[in-house]
């Protein structure tokens, strides 16, 4: 039963109900890590956004929350808060403004239901799993001003992405001025005179309803929101904005995006752009982000030329723009991060480089990454007549890489844990549940890439026996090998290039 204080309104934002809405709830009861949200009304004038301070405390048994709450127009305040925990919640409000003090309620937080696993956090080190002990593997897309674009198109977007293989979303808060992106966005994170300049001090509470309403969307279809909270290609002044708006601005995206749970935090796409940040703007974001949010959802940076120090605490894993993935494994080691190729350019057929990769190219990327015990992100910049690119602006698919991907997809999962690199002659990667190198690994998977022997001698345990299959990454066939393998194996194989083979324990 959940019981509010008089003034307070509770609404429930699980995934069968919109994003924001101010209806009395449907049910009363709220899943393990969807969204419990309170309003209340209090004072609209002045500038709410740095008059009025408020935060809740959520307790159960012995232990509390604190989160913050934010002004969300009309004179309504909200907050957030994502339950982790069955059981009776109570909550009371803290604010100096008298309207918004002392509000009290509680709610009953009941199991998950089948598909709502939880935040995605690291799991063994080098690799990431979801909060009800399941494993996750990010085999991500890129569509960066999606939100910014038509309804039609942001709807044609999700229903690509119901039908692709891809479990995770890059995505920019802020709308985006650069190549194929010259379109006025249809909202703006500020309030703007009619000369278009912006008040960096009125947030537009209608601008991050609309994409929080995205990132449940992108939740309701199992996909994690990378989101990316700063980026240099901007023509309306988001890229230089001074200091106390900077913060502002994170600690109120903060408030509203972190109870969804599919968030992660990218504090920047090629931070090393902007040149009005500095390493100490830097360095403070990531200590506002660390401090702001009570779930400590996964936080990365991206960088464009100047690699970020990864080693950094704050750091979770790493976003890298590079194709350099023989170094895959060595920077694993180095920084014990899961690593994600984030930006290794993109299937498509634009004049500039970094977008005309072809589809095999593309899923041979995947593979390089896949090997090295990383994780690789896609992209696609085919031209289209109108003038939709995925990308960017999300639409439809019309690459060949999807498909091939999808394939990879379902070879890692069987693993059951993700893939470790091997010290091998050849690329290669192993899983074993138990972790322990002195257990024979349970699945062995060896890449060829370019190179096209007739045979070889694989050096299997002699502890365990095997089934060796033939795997081709781009017709996506598995054929049977041999049965019963163990020890040293000597396999004939077709002599073609970017072949696979994978051991599987018996």
């Amino acid at each position: 039963m959940l019981k509010l204080s008089a003034g307070a309104t509770c609404t429930f934002l699980g995934s069968v109900l919109p994003a924001v809405s101010s209806a009395a709830p449907k049910r009363q009861d709220v899943e393990r890590w969807d969204v419990f949200e309170a309003s209340f009304e209090g004072p609209g004038s002045g500038n709410p956004f740095i008059d009025v301070a408020l935060e809740a405390i959520f307790t159960i048994g012995h232990r509390s929350v604190t989160v913050s709450g934010f002004y969300d127009g009309a004179s309504i305040y909200r907050v957030r808060f994502m339950p982790d925990e069955p059981g009776r919640w109570s909550y009371r409000t803290s604010s100096r403004t008298v309207t918004l003090d002392g509000h009290t309620g509680e709610f009953t937080c009941v199991p998950a239901s089948d598909k709502n696993r939880g935040p995605v956090s690291v799991r063994d080190t080098h690799h990431f799993g979801y909060a009800d002990g399941s494993r996750y593997y990010p085999f991500g897309t890129t569509c960066y001003a999606w939100v910014h674009q038509s309804d039609e198109v942001q709807q044609q977007t999700l229903r690509t992405l119901a039908s692709s293989p891809f479990n995770k979303l890059r995505m920019l808060v802020f709308p985006k001025s650069y190549e194929y992106n010259r379109k006025e966005p249809e909202r703006y994170p500020f309030a703007r005179n009619a000369d278009g300049v912006s008040d960096f001090t009125q947030i537009n509470p209608a601008f991050f309803q609309h994409i929080e309403s995205r990132i449940g969307d992108l939740r309701n279809l199992g996909i994690e929101a990378d989101v990316i909270l700063f980026h240099p290609y901007d023509r309306w002044g988001y890229a230089s904005m001074p200091p106390e708006a900077d913060d502002r601005y994170l600690r109120y995206v903060i408030a509203r995006f972190a109870a969804y749970r599919n968030v992660w935090w990218s504090l920047a796409n090629e931070y090393d752009l902007m040149r009005a940040k500095s390493t100490v703007d830097w360095d403070r974001f990531a200590r506002i982000v660390q401090q702001e949010d009570p779930y400590s959802h996964l936080r990365s940076i991206h960088f464009s030329k100047a690699m970020y120090d990864y080693s950094r605490d704050w750091v979770t894993h790493a976003s890298l723009q590079t194709t350099h993935f023989e170094k895959g494994a060595e920077w694993r080691a180095e920084w014990a991060k899961p690593v994600i190729y984030d930006e290794c350019q993109y299937e498509g057929n634009i004049p500039s480089r970094w977008g005309n990769l072809s589809g095999q190219e593309m899923a041979y990327r995947f593979w390089l990454g896949a090997v090295a015990g990383c994780y690789v992100t896609h992209g696609e910049t085919y031209l289209s007549k109108d003038d939709i690119i995925w990308w960017s602006h999300g639409g439809e698919l019309h690459g060949t890489s999807p498909a091939r991907i999808a394939f990879l997809r379902k070879l890692v999962e069987a693993s059951k844990g993700g893939l470790d690199p091997l010290n091998s002659y050849y690329l290669s990667a192993e899983h074993t549940e138990r972790r322990n190198r002195n257990v024979p690994p349970d699945y062995l998977l060896y890449y060829f890439d370019e190179h096209q022997p007739g045979e070889y001698e694989f050096p299997l345990p002699t502890e365990a026996t095997y089934r060796a299959e033939l795997i081709d990454p781009w017709t996506m066939q598995i054929t049977l090998l041999k049965d019963e393998c163990k020890g040293v194996t000597k396999l004939t194989l077709p002599s073609e290039p970017h072949r696979a083979v994978r051991f599987m324990r018996m």
